[in-house]
């Protein structure tokens, strides 16, 4: 195997590893110099783990020989975004606060990733506490879009999206709160799907709105996607929220790409102000191709979409207010040397370490909670959020899965929305629904906008993660969308 060279998918490689043509060692040594060659030009990667992978590939190389291990990631070298916890291996969650904590236990979703083989080659860049659409509000150098380097990738997955989209991964993890998965999935052309609330255990998962988070993986097609669900899904008892019925489906066992029969709802509301034109066509030309496949497509109404925003700018950083509360300079991370007492160093230490976007969403969260305020706002939209699940739970009455954009644009300019917060926020408008009611959604590669990438966005019911993967898989065996790649 020539160094550099990167295969396009997960599945490809482990049947290069199966067949003896190529080692887990050569396919590790080939992502680790690639990542060295345009790393720099990305920021991709916050950590780098390329001693231990090469260590770890070895092993693995030595189980698959014995029949000790077989799977679809067996030797395949992935990377996981960094607000997950790695024992022995620094976990920044992309902020000053921990920019020199090494946690001394794995993730749930690290122990099931080392159970199957595979290789964690490095921890991805992110929005500090997975807070921002951009990258931008990393304290590390932000993340650049592999289509257009001037341009971001999405956040706050920012950097896993653009690894696996340009070579430096076969598989990644990031998390999603409010679109974190799918939007940079979207920017980045690369398929990114996010499960149904409590099917991967947030165990290990640096919190950002407990009720909100989740795990899920970043590939370059539905079936690398699939398999990866597979191996991460299921019940964890170190996570409350974590579902008993999780676990033990192979997703991507099922794939046909066969649609007859399946109803699909175009949901109107989707079509927000402000969608760009060359998004609205390649989503439009979408809605034909899946129609072509034999699903039948009907427009739909779910008006509460447009309070969803608002609803997710309240609870999320309520939620966020409380878990960053560990952080006081006591524990662990950060703390502020020049503090003369215990109050100044919780101050001292959350105003040294937090940048300006954690700032802002504690002190929103520290109001909506607060005496007075919180019938009139956390309440409210907890209230809210009810009524958009029984909505979504209404469509899914009639419908198989719901079909939207997953961004109204492509990928922005960076620097263009730093300072236009609103603007900022409705990156995710079609995403946030999504977490406010606990759905499984993925993002496909949809086509392209003015050169770059545009995402499709499949939403199923509760634990219908077949099911879209069944619908995306279809849409992109008829297209060739997800055969595209930058050159850099």
């Amino acid at each position: 195997m020539t160094s550099g060279h990167i295969l396009k998918t997960a599945h490809e490689a482990r049947e290069l590893i199966r067949s003896g043509n190529v080692s887990s060692v050569e396919l590790t040594q080939s992502v680790l110099d690639r990542i060295e060659q345009i790393d720099g030009n990305l920021n991709s990667y916050i950590t780098v783990t390329g001693g231990k992978a090469l260590e770890r590939a070895a092993s693995v190389d030595a189980a698959i020989a014995s029949g000790d291990l077989d799977g679809p990631l067996a030797g395949v070298p992935v990377m996981v975004k960094d607000n997950m916890s790695t024992a022995g291996t620094l976990t920044t969650a992309g902020s000053q606060i921990l920019k020199n904590f090494v946690p001394p236990y794995d993730a749930h979703v690290i122990e099931r990733l080392n159970e199957a083989g595979a290789i964690i080659v490095g921890k991805g860049n992110l929005d500090e506490f997975a807070m921002g659409s951009s990258n931008e509000n990393s304290s590390f150098p932000p993340t650049r879009n592999p289509w257009d380097t001037t341009r971001v990738p999405g956040g706050s997955s920012g950097g896993p999206a653009a690894a696996v989209a340009a070579g430096e991964a076969f598989i990644s993890l990031g998390s999603d709160t409010g679109g974190s998965i799918r939007q940079p999935a979207s920017l980045c052309g690369v398929v990114g799907m996010k499960p149904t609330y409590g099917l991967v255990s947030r165990f290990g998962l640096l919190a950002f709105a407990s009720s909100l988070d989740q795990i899920g993986p970043f590939s370059r097609d539905v079936t690398d996607a699939a398999n990866t669900l597979s191996v991460i899904a299921g019940h964890d008892p170190r996570d409350s929220t974590s579902s008993l019925d999780s676990g033990g489906v192979d997703y991507a066992a099922d794939l046909n790409g066969d649609l007859s029969g399946v109803k699909l709802g175009v949901p109107k509301e989707y079509l927000v102000d402000g969608i760009e034109p060359g998004v609205r066509a390649a989503y439009e030309e979408s809605l034909k191709v899946l129609e072509g496949l034999g699903a039948s497509l009907e427009e739909t109404s779910l008006p509460l979409t447009d309070q969803a925003l608002a609803v997710y700018y309240i609870i999320a950083p309520s939620e966020a207010s409380a878990n960053l509360a560990r952080y006081d300079g006591f524990k662990y991370g950060h703390s502020s040397e020049s503090a003369q007492d215990a109050w100044e160093v919780m101050d001292m230490t959350r105003g040294e370490g937090f940048g300006a976007e954690v700032k802002r969403r504690i002190i929103l969260g520290g109001y909506a909670l607060s005496a007075g305020y919180y019938d009139a706002y956390y309440k409210k939209a907890q209230q809210v959020r009810t009524l958009i699940r029984q909505e979504f739970a209404g469509a899914f009455e009639k419908f198989d899965a719901l079909v939207t954009p997953t961004s109204p644009t492509v990928a922005f300019e960076a620097g263009s929305r730093t300072d236009d917060l609103l603007a900022m926020y409705l990156s995710d408008v079609c995403t946030i629904p999504v977490n406010i009611a606990g759905l499984p959604g993925i993002s496909v590669p949809g086509g392209f906008s003015d050169g770059l990438p545009v995402g499709l966005q499949v939403i199923g019911p509760q634990f219908g993660e077949q099911t879209i993967f069944n619908v995306t898989y279809a849409y992109e065996q008829a297209t060739e969308w997800h055969e595209a790649h930058p050159s850099i």
